[in-house]
């Protein structure tokens, strides 16, 4: 190796000098490597073809074509009665996709506007008149979708846009190129580049980019559809809520027609926990230019899932993610697309996961593991690391039921996998000896204490003061009627409230029966208009609504039966409201973290059961039915601007009767 000399101090010292040779040849002989492992793998690719290709021209193989099909016909109904949880389960789902399929038509043809209307919206003159560049990379498009595509922006009731098309398609396919330069000449604001090759989906929109001169870019796919109003809406919001990013409700259709919807997806509002499991903004995305200052659109290392991993970075600039909960772009169902399932693309599953990790990077997680669930392949499931060892201080409020309260106590003991807490009972005016004689036998146990409050019951007030009692630097909240069914429950918990941005976090509750009591609360839900479970009484192994009972996520709120916060929030937002002393304490609690600007998180990993009231009955009758008005009333009345607003992660196109994710219509 050579050296070279170097003065230091007066003193003369030998430094070693870099072997750039070497390391050429080292870099040479990777390359060639991998060189011949990539012929190798397309051999083998060309086999396998050769081999599949026998296989489906042999006459057998063409005459089981029935019976294959009813084969996997059957496979697919096993794994829907699995998905939806029972037969009842189904039933239910498709009771419910009747009533989405009778609203199809409110949300594609007939909610386009009428000559009236479209004539107001084309005469609006904002304040900032934007210009959106519509970016939409071109590959051998079929040519009654390329003419929808494009037919469907040059309908728009906003004028100030320009389509930029940036052509990789192949020489069989030159009618893409003959339609668009046509369709450039008739209408200046399309402009249309043939590339030299094929970019792949990044590199092709990445051509489109440099097409570009609006101040907004909007990202548009080949072969779906825009709404004629949605430039219009997007224009307003940028003016009314100065929004630098904007997306919008979508749906997927097949057929050419737009009216026949596969699925309608209805959007939170900007919630990060959701955008880290599941690329839910997806289209259509509009946003400031300059949010990219100077990167890159779309990074070519995560081609297939390109958008996710722009959305990840572009929203993290942003200071004004805006959702219009309006169903304004129609993806396209036909073979190939994502749309029609992600084994049309099976490397955007690693892609996706690559910009998810890549995220989780810049924001400083080192430690994490991404895994697939059971919904769908790239709906993630985020395992945080825990940092260090912190005590988390479990409190729970008790009157009698030492039934309830020995079986809630002993499956801690038995199910968590995470040791460092201690158990805080207290007790509350029992009155059975069987409750004291459980009291003596825990005292043996140097993790659990036991305190007393001497007050009326008042479960806000009761868990104030144990958490006063509690030496944790974690606090949770646990109702004595729960008990514990996964074994890492603190652990799913505690990596979500480690988090500096993260306010309370609640776990997945099942009745008795496995159906579900709590999986994220909606304020406003319900006939009081307060608060409701989402997705209630829905069977345990049911998917949610598009997957969302599969991934960790942004709520408004947890209940109180089952919620862990650091203990300095808890004390920073004034603990649990004494003036809700039964309901709605939890949930208020929730919303003065929001204020203080925390995220509220359910987590389904950690699932516990819920024996709901039996401790203290319900709430339908007599003295308790006129305290639960009484503190709904209140409740109303405190929060009435939030509630007014309506709740960020439950679109407003969902009833508030039902807790099903039902359409108003």
């Amino acid at each position: 190796m050579d050296q070279k000399k170097e003065k230091n101090g007066g003193q003369e010292s030998v430094v070693p000098e870099k072997d750039y040779k070497e390391a050429y040849e080292q870099e040479h002989y990777k390359s060639t490597y991998l060189a011949g492992r990539v012929a190798e793998l397309e051999d083998q690719v060309d086999d396998l073809q050769f081999k599949l290709d026998r296989i489906k021209n042999n006459p057998v193989w063409k005459a089981s074509t029935p019976l294959r099909k009813c084969m996997h016909f059957a496979i697919r109904q096993v794994d829907r009665v699995k998905n939806c949880g029972s037969i009842g389960g189904v039933v239910t789902k498709m009771k419910y996709k009747a009533n989405e399929r009778r609203a199809m038509k409110h949300y594609g043809t007939e909610s386009f506007p009428s000559e009236e209307e479209r004539k107001r919206q084309e005469e609006t003159v904002f304040p900032n008149m934007v210009k959106i560049s519509i970016l939409t990379p071109l590959w051998n498009t079929p040519e009654n979708f390329l003419r929808d595509m494009i037919g469907s922006v040059q309908k728009q009731t906003y004028g100030n846009w320009e389509l930029c098309l940036a052509d990789g398609s192949d020489d069989a396919h030159a009618y893409v190129g003959e339609i668009c330069r046509k369709l450039a000449e008739e209408d200046e604001r399309i402009h249309y580049r043939k590339l030299e090759k094929n970019e792949g989906i990044a590199g092709n929109t990445n051509q489109c980019l440099t097409m570009a001169t609006g101040e907004y870019i909007g990202l548009f796919d080949h072969d779906d559809m825009l709404h004629p109003c949605v430039l219009f809406e997007y224009v307003k919001a940028i003016n009314e809520k100065n929004a630098d990013y904007v997306y919008c409700d979508e749906a997927t259709f097949k057929n050419g027609d737009i009216n026949q919807m596969i699925t309608m997806h209805f959007k939170p509002d900007y919630a990060i926990d959701n955008l880290r499991a599941n690329n839910y903004i997806c289209h259509f995305s509009v946003f400031s230019r300059k949010l990219l200052d100077g990167t890159e659109l779309f990074r070519t290392k995560f081609d297939g899932s390109q958008d996710h991993d722009m959305i990840l970075r572009l929203t993290d600039k942003a200071e004004h993610v805006v959702h219009v909960p309006k169903l304004l772009y129609y993806w396209r169902l036909h073979a190939g697309s994502v749309a029609s399932g992600i084994e049309a693309k099976p490397y955007a599953i690693e892609s996706a996961r690559g910009a998810v990790a890549d995220h989780l990077r810049k924001h400083g997680f080192e430690h994490f593991t991404i895994t697939s669930t059971r919904a769908f392949e790239t709906i993630f499931k985020i395992t945080y690391e825990i940092i260090g060892d912190p005590k988390i201080s479990i409190i729970i409020p008790n009157k009698d039921h030492e039934e309830d309260l020995r079986r809630c106590v002993t499956s801690i003991i038995e199910k968590s996998t995470y040791d460092n807490y201690e158990i805080v009972i207290v007790e509350n005016n029992s009155e059975t000896k069987e409750v004291f004689s459980y009291y003596e036998e825990l005292k043996n146990n140097p993790s659990i204490k036991i305190v007393t409050f001497k007050g009326a019951f008042n479960y806000s007030a009761v868990n104030n003061f144990g958490v006063g009692a509690a030496t944790g630097d974690y606090v949770l909240l646990l109702n004595n009627d729960t008990q514990v069914i996964t074994v890492n429950w603190l652990e799913e918990l505690l990596m979500y409230a480690q988090r500096e941005d993260v306010g309370a976090v609640g776990g997945k509750l099942y009745y008795a029966d496995k159906t579900i009591q709590h999986a994220g609360v909606v304020i406003g839900l319900g006939a009081h208009r307060t608060a409701g479970h989402t997705h209630y009484r829905q069977k345990r192994e049911n998917l949610g609504y598009m997957g969302r009972l599969c991934y960790a996520q942004d709520v408004s709120a947890v209940t109180g039966a089952c919620l862990m916060v650091k203990k300095k929030l808890y004390e920073e937002a004034g603990g649990l409201d004494e003036g809700f002393a039964v309901s709605l304490n939890d949930v208020d609690f929730c919303l003065k973290l929001r204020q203080l600007g925390y995220l509220n998180v359910f987590t389904p990993f950690a699932e516990l059961y819920h024996y709901e009231s039996v401790s203290r009955g319900l709430d339908t009758d007599g003295e308790k039915a006129a305290r639960y008005n009484e503190e709904s009333a209140r409740f109303r009345e405190k929060w009435k601007v939030q509630l007014e607003a309506g709740d960020p992660y439950y679109n407003p196109n969902f009833t508030l009767d039902k807790s099903d994710f039902s359409l108003r219509v």
